[in-house]
Protein backbone atom coordinates (compact mmCIF):
# COMPACT_ATOMS: atom_id res chain seq x y z
CA UNK A 1 0.00 0.00 0.00
CA UNK A 2 0.94 3.66 -0.34
CA UNK A 3 0.70 6.70 1.91
CA UNK A 4 0.31 9.85 -0.17
CA UNK A 5 0.78 13.22 1.51
CA UNK A 6 -0.75 16.01 -0.57
CA UNK A 7 0.63 19.44 0.26
CA UNK A 8 -1.71 22.29 1.00
CA UNK A 9 -0.25 24.89 -1.34
CA UNK A 10 -2.49 26.78 -3.74
CA UNK A 11 -0.66 25.47 -6.84
CA UNK A 12 -1.06 21.76 -6.11
CA UNK A 13 -2.93 20.11 -9.00
CA UNK A 14 -5.63 18.36 -6.98
CA UNK A 15 -7.56 17.18 -10.04
CA UNK A 16 -4.38 15.67 -11.45
CA UNK A 17 -3.68 13.97 -8.12
CA UNK A 18 -7.15 12.44 -8.02
CA UNK A 19 -7.04 11.36 -11.67
CA UNK A 20 -3.81 9.51 -10.90
CA UNK A 21 -5.23 7.94 -7.75
CA UNK A 22 -8.08 6.51 -9.83
CA UNK A 23 -5.55 4.46 -11.85
CA UNK A 24 -3.80 2.83 -8.87
CA UNK A 25 -4.24 -0.85 -8.13
CA UNK A 26 -2.59 -0.52 -4.74
CA UNK A 27 -4.66 0.60 -1.74
CA UNK A 28 -3.67 3.98 -0.34
CA UNK A 29 -4.27 6.52 2.39
CA UNK A 30 -4.16 10.25 1.63
CA UNK A 31 -2.99 12.82 4.18
CA UNK A 32 -4.34 16.14 2.94
CA UNK A 33 -2.95 19.60 3.60
CA UNK A 34 -4.77 22.92 3.36
CA UNK A 35 -2.42 25.64 4.56
CA UNK A 36 -3.12 28.02 1.67
CA UNK A 37 -6.88 27.71 2.20
CA UNK A 38 -6.45 28.22 5.94
CA UNK A 39 -4.43 31.39 5.36
CA UNK A 40 -6.98 32.67 2.83
CA UNK A 41 -9.85 32.09 5.25
CA UNK A 42 -7.88 33.75 8.04
CA UNK A 43 -7.55 36.90 5.95
CA UNK A 44 -11.25 36.91 5.13
CA UNK A 45 -12.10 36.42 8.81
CA UNK A 46 -9.46 38.96 9.87
CA UNK A 47 -7.78 36.32 12.02
CA UNK A 48 -4.02 36.65 12.29
CA UNK A 49 -1.85 33.54 11.99
CA UNK A 50 0.80 33.46 14.71
CA UNK A 51 3.96 31.41 14.23
CA UNK A 52 6.27 30.51 17.09
CA UNK A 53 9.92 29.46 16.96
CA UNK A 54 11.03 27.35 19.90
CA UNK A 55 14.35 27.89 21.65
CA UNK A 56 15.58 24.75 19.85
CA UNK A 57 14.87 26.37 16.46
CA UNK A 58 11.68 24.56 15.33
CA UNK A 59 8.79 26.65 13.97
CA UNK A 60 5.08 25.92 14.40
CA UNK A 61 1.70 27.67 14.18
CA UNK A 62 0.30 28.86 17.52
CA UNK A 63 -3.03 27.08 17.88
CA UNK A 64 -5.51 28.74 20.22
CA UNK A 65 -9.23 27.89 20.18
CA UNK A 66 -9.88 30.28 17.28
CA UNK A 67 -7.09 28.65 15.26
CA UNK A 68 -8.63 25.21 15.83
CA UNK A 69 -11.97 26.52 14.54
CA UNK A 70 -10.16 27.75 11.44
CA UNK A 71 -8.49 24.37 10.96
CA UNK A 72 -11.88 22.67 11.13
CA UNK A 73 -13.23 25.05 8.51
CA UNK A 74 -10.27 24.80 6.14
CA UNK A 75 -8.78 21.33 6.58
CA UNK A 76 -11.53 18.99 7.78
CA UNK A 77 -14.25 21.11 6.18
CA UNK A 78 -13.87 22.65 2.75
CA UNK A 79 -10.56 21.07 1.69
CA UNK A 80 -11.43 17.52 2.73
CA UNK A 81 -15.00 17.64 1.39
CA UNK A 82 -13.94 19.00 -2.00
CA UNK A 83 -11.14 16.45 -2.31
CA UNK A 84 -13.53 13.59 -1.49
CA UNK A 85 -15.95 15.03 -4.05
CA UNK A 86 -13.19 14.97 -6.69
CA UNK A 87 -12.43 11.36 -5.77
CA UNK A 88 -16.06 10.29 -6.06
CA UNK A 89 -16.39 11.97 -9.44
CA UNK A 90 -13.33 9.97 -10.60
CA UNK A 91 -14.55 6.63 -9.28
CA UNK A 92 -12.41 6.57 -6.14
CA UNK A 93 -14.59 5.56 -3.17
CA UNK A 94 -12.97 7.98 -0.73
CA UNK A 95 -13.95 8.47 2.90
CA UNK A 96 -13.06 11.82 4.47
CA UNK A 97 -11.89 11.60 8.08
CA UNK A 98 -10.12 13.64 10.74
CA UNK A 99 -8.03 12.37 13.61
CA UNK A 100 -11.07 12.93 15.81
CA UNK A 101 -13.24 10.37 14.04
CA UNK A 102 -13.11 7.05 15.87
CA UNK A 103 -10.01 8.42 17.66
CA UNK A 104 -8.25 7.72 14.39
CA UNK A 105 -5.11 9.69 15.32
CA UNK A 106 -4.56 9.84 19.09
CA UNK A 107 -2.05 12.40 20.28
CA UNK A 108 -0.69 14.09 23.36
CA UNK A 109 -1.09 17.81 23.81
CA UNK A 110 2.09 19.81 24.10
CA UNK A 111 2.93 20.87 27.64
CA UNK A 112 4.17 24.15 26.27
CA UNK A 113 6.53 25.61 23.69
CA UNK A 114 9.57 27.43 25.06
CA UNK A 115 10.19 30.66 23.16
CA UNK A 116 12.36 33.73 23.62
CA UNK A 117 10.50 37.05 23.81
CA UNK A 118 11.88 40.33 25.04
CA UNK A 119 15.03 38.69 26.32
CA UNK A 120 13.05 36.19 28.41
CA UNK A 121 12.23 32.51 28.01
CA UNK A 122 8.46 31.99 28.06
CA UNK A 123 6.29 28.90 27.84
CA UNK A 124 3.38 29.19 25.37
CA UNK A 125 0.55 26.68 25.75
CA UNK A 126 -2.06 26.00 23.08
CA UNK A 127 -4.13 23.27 21.40
CA UNK A 128 -1.31 21.53 19.56
CA UNK A 129 0.45 18.25 20.07
CA UNK A 130 2.17 15.19 18.74
CA UNK A 131 0.41 12.15 17.24
CA UNK A 132 1.22 8.95 19.10
CA UNK A 133 -1.14 6.19 17.99
CA UNK A 134 -3.31 5.22 15.04
CA UNK A 135 -6.60 3.36 15.12
CA UNK A 136 -5.10 0.90 12.66
CA UNK A 137 -8.05 -1.50 12.93
CA UNK A 138 -10.41 1.18 11.60
CA UNK A 139 -8.12 2.12 8.73
CA UNK A 140 -7.42 -1.49 7.76
CA UNK A 141 -11.14 -2.31 7.82
CA UNK A 142 -11.87 0.59 5.46
CA UNK A 143 -9.02 -0.37 3.13
CA UNK A 144 -10.04 -4.02 3.05
CA UNK A 145 -13.59 -3.00 2.08
CA UNK A 146 -12.28 -0.95 -0.85
CA UNK A 147 -12.58 2.51 0.72
CA UNK A 148 -9.78 5.05 0.39
CA UNK A 149 -9.32 7.19 3.53
CA UNK A 150 -8.56 10.90 3.16
CA UNK A 151 -7.21 12.22 6.46
CA UNK A 152 -7.11 15.80 7.70
CA UNK A 153 -6.29 17.51 10.97
CA UNK A 154 -7.25 18.04 13.74
CA UNK A 155 -6.27 14.98 15.74
CA UNK A 156 -7.51 14.12 19.24
CA UNK A 157 -5.70 14.48 22.58
CA UNK A 158 -5.86 12.43 25.78
CA UNK A 159 -8.93 14.28 27.05
CA UNK A 160 -10.85 14.23 23.77
CA UNK A 161 -9.97 17.77 22.65
CA UNK A 162 -9.22 18.62 19.03
CA UNK A 163 -5.59 19.60 18.58
CA UNK A 164 -3.42 20.79 15.74
CA UNK A 165 -0.52 18.64 14.60
CA UNK A 166 2.01 18.47 11.79
CA UNK A 167 1.03 16.32 8.82
CA UNK A 168 4.65 15.16 8.58
CA UNK A 169 4.36 13.70 12.09
CA UNK A 170 0.99 12.14 11.28
CA UNK A 171 2.51 10.40 8.26
CA UNK A 172 5.21 8.94 10.52
CA UNK A 173 2.72 7.35 12.94
CA UNK A 174 0.67 6.09 9.99
CA UNK A 175 3.78 4.46 8.55
CA UNK A 176 4.54 2.85 11.90
CA UNK A 177 1.03 1.34 11.93
CA UNK A 178 0.51 0.48 8.25
CA UNK A 179 4.04 -0.27 6.97
CA UNK A 180 3.41 1.28 3.56
CA UNK A 181 5.57 0.14 0.66
CA UNK A 182 6.05 3.72 -0.57
CA UNK A 183 5.43 7.18 0.85
CA UNK A 184 4.82 9.97 -1.66
CA UNK A 185 5.00 13.62 -0.63
CA UNK A 186 3.63 16.09 -3.18
CA UNK A 187 4.89 19.66 -2.82
CA UNK A 188 5.15 22.92 -4.78
CA UNK A 189 8.64 22.16 -6.07
CA UNK A 190 10.18 19.53 -8.35
CA UNK A 191 11.58 17.71 -5.30
CA UNK A 192 14.05 18.41 -2.49
CA UNK A 193 15.93 21.58 -3.41
CA UNK A 194 19.51 22.29 -2.38
CA UNK A 195 18.61 25.97 -2.74
CA UNK A 196 14.95 26.69 -1.96
CA UNK A 197 14.99 29.60 -4.44
CA UNK A 198 16.36 27.56 -7.35
CA UNK A 199 14.18 24.79 -8.79
CA UNK A 200 17.16 23.57 -10.83
CA UNK A 201 18.95 22.63 -7.61
CA UNK A 202 16.81 19.52 -7.03
CA UNK A 203 18.56 16.46 -5.68
CA UNK A 204 17.44 13.24 -7.36
CA UNK A 205 18.46 11.07 -4.41
CA UNK A 206 19.18 11.45 -0.71
CA UNK A 207 20.36 8.89 1.79
CA UNK A 208 18.97 8.52 5.28
CA UNK A 209 22.41 9.23 6.73
CA UNK A 210 22.37 12.71 5.15
CA UNK A 211 19.14 13.78 6.84
CA UNK A 212 20.57 14.48 10.32
CA UNK A 213 23.36 16.64 8.87
CA UNK A 214 20.87 18.63 6.81
CA UNK A 215 18.55 19.04 9.80
CA UNK A 216 21.42 20.59 11.77
CA UNK A 217 22.19 23.01 8.93
CA UNK A 218 18.71 24.54 8.45
CA UNK A 219 16.23 26.53 10.54
CA UNK A 220 12.50 27.04 11.02
CA UNK A 221 9.95 24.86 9.24
CA UNK A 222 12.58 23.16 7.07
CA UNK A 223 14.32 21.99 10.25
CA UNK A 224 11.04 20.42 11.39
CA UNK A 225 10.57 18.77 7.97
CA UNK A 226 14.02 17.20 8.05
CA UNK A 227 13.30 15.82 11.52
CA UNK A 228 10.00 14.41 10.25
CA UNK A 229 11.77 12.68 7.35
CA UNK A 230 14.19 11.03 9.76
CA UNK A 231 11.27 9.81 11.85
CA UNK A 232 9.67 8.22 8.79
CA UNK A 233 12.66 5.92 8.45
CA UNK A 234 12.70 5.27 12.17
CA UNK A 235 9.07 4.14 11.67
CA UNK A 236 10.17 1.60 9.08
CA UNK A 237 9.87 3.47 5.77
CA UNK A 238 11.84 1.88 2.93
CA UNK A 239 11.33 4.60 0.32
CA UNK A 240 10.10 8.19 0.43
CA UNK A 241 9.53 10.15 -2.77
CA UNK A 242 9.29 13.95 -2.65
CA UNK A 243 7.81 15.12 -5.94
CA UNK A 244 6.09 17.95 -7.78
CA UNK A 245 2.39 18.29 -7.00
CA UNK A 246 1.88 20.85 -9.76
CA UNK A 247 2.37 18.59 -12.80
CA UNK A 248 -0.32 17.01 -14.96
CA UNK A 249 0.27 13.61 -13.33
CA UNK A 250 1.73 14.27 -9.86
CA UNK A 251 1.31 10.78 -8.37
CA UNK A 252 2.26 8.79 -11.47
CA UNK A 253 5.30 11.01 -12.04
CA UNK A 254 6.42 10.43 -8.46
CA UNK A 255 5.98 6.66 -8.72
CA UNK A 256 7.92 6.72 -12.01
CA UNK A 257 10.93 8.15 -10.16
CA UNK A 258 10.59 11.86 -10.88
CA UNK A 259 11.46 14.02 -7.90
CA UNK A 260 13.74 13.14 -5.00
CA UNK A 261 13.95 9.57 -3.76
CA UNK A 262 15.17 8.90 -0.21
CA UNK A 263 16.13 5.35 0.70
Amino acid sequence: MYIIKVGGGSDINLEGVVNDLATLDQPFVVVLGANALRDSLAIRLEQEKVELTSVSGYSSVFSDAAAIDLIMMAYSGLSNRRFVELCQRSGVNAVGLTGLDGRLIQGRRNRGIKVREGGKTLVKRDFSGKPLEVNAALLKTLLEQGYRPVLSIPIIDEAGFAINSENDDIVAVLQNALKAEKLVQLIEAPGFLEDKNDEHSMLTTLSVTELADREAAVEGRMKRKMLALRRLFEAGAAEVIIADGRTEHPVLDALAGKGTTIQ
